[in-house]
């Protein structure tokens, strides 16, 4: 893959560029990049998100190892040729039985630490500098045990692939395409916490592959939401969170308007599909 294709370009944090006027004579093609979280979870999240990329409306999974359907998702990504990246797991407990006992103990320090303060995550732990490591190092081994390969996508399980241990802590693969900091629209968020998001996004593309913005397919509820990112994707390169399992995503995804997207390419049918080089921006 063109290491130029994930390069940050000076767009920021947020969807101000949106409202830009953009040129009539740009040459440049954007990419909506659906991505379903959790895959592997459990059985019923593997097979609700299989019925999103039967219909097309899903171009890759992040997919979770040690959890109860890991071993049967990976089974059918390989079987099929789906996208598949890795799911980092900091906070929820590994629901496979043969785990074993030392990785369950570190992962479970790991979670009562991240989870104990919302901003836990920002600060950095020497302490659990070795949890984190193995952790990490584990979940590496298992998804190129499930997969036949290292993974050359990564993001996090609620994020925590961003908190402070794992980036200044160098814990994921140079080179390797992970997951930027949510986008937001102007006014959205304050000054201080887009700075701190562009700190990350910063510290992140020193070594991996980012996409131009990250957003979540909620809220459904108001429809110029979900326009407007297709909008956006017609210019820069988009990736979009899903969670299928969710019934109402689940239902959004395999219904008419998504078929309709799909239908007139506007979906990327893999997380690097129909992207093109933006170095000349």
């Amino acid at each position: 893959m063109n290491s130029t294709i994930f390069a940050p370009r000076a767009v920021g944090s947020h969807l101000q560029d949106q409202f830009i006027a953009l040129s009539e004579n740009s040459t440049v093609t954007g990419c909506l990049i659906i991505n379903a979280d959790d895959w592997g979870c459990d059985r019923e999240t593997t097979d609700r998100t299989v019925d999103c990329l039967r219909c097309g409306a899903v171009s890759s999974v992040s997919a979770m190892v040690f959890m109860r359907d890991s071993q049967r998702a990976a089974a059918i990504a390989q079987d099929r040729g789906i996208d598949a990246g890795l799911h980092l797991n900091l906070t929820s407990r590994f629901s496979r039985p043969d785990v074993p006992s030392r990785l369950v103990m570190h992962q479970q320090r790991l979670s009562r630490y991240l989870r104990r303060h919302r901003y836990s995550q920002v600060v950095f732990h020497p302490g659990l500098m070795r949890s984190f490591e193995y952790v990490i190092a584990a979940q590496l081994e298992e998804f190129a045990r499930l997969y036949g390969r290292e993974p050359n996508r990564l993001d996090g399980h609620h994020h925590m692939h961003l908190c402070a241990n794992v980036l200044l802590g160098g814990l994921l693969p140079s080179g390797t395409i992970v997951r930027r900091n949510f986008s937001f629209k102007p006014g959205e968020k304050s000054f201080t916490n887009r700075l701190f998001r562009r700190t990350r996004d910063w510290i992140l593309g020193r070594h991996h592959h980012l996409t131009d913005f990250f957003v979540s397919i909620q809220p459904l509820t108001k429809p110029d939401h979900f326009r407007s990112i297709v909008d956006l994707s017609r210019r820069y390169i988009v990736e979009m969170e899903t969670h299928p399992q969710d019934v109402a995503e689940h239902a959004f995804l395999t219904g008419d308007e998504m078929r309709k997207l799909v239908a007139n390419g506007i979906v990327a049918c893999r997380f690097d599909a129909s992207l093109r080089t933006t170095a000349q921006l």
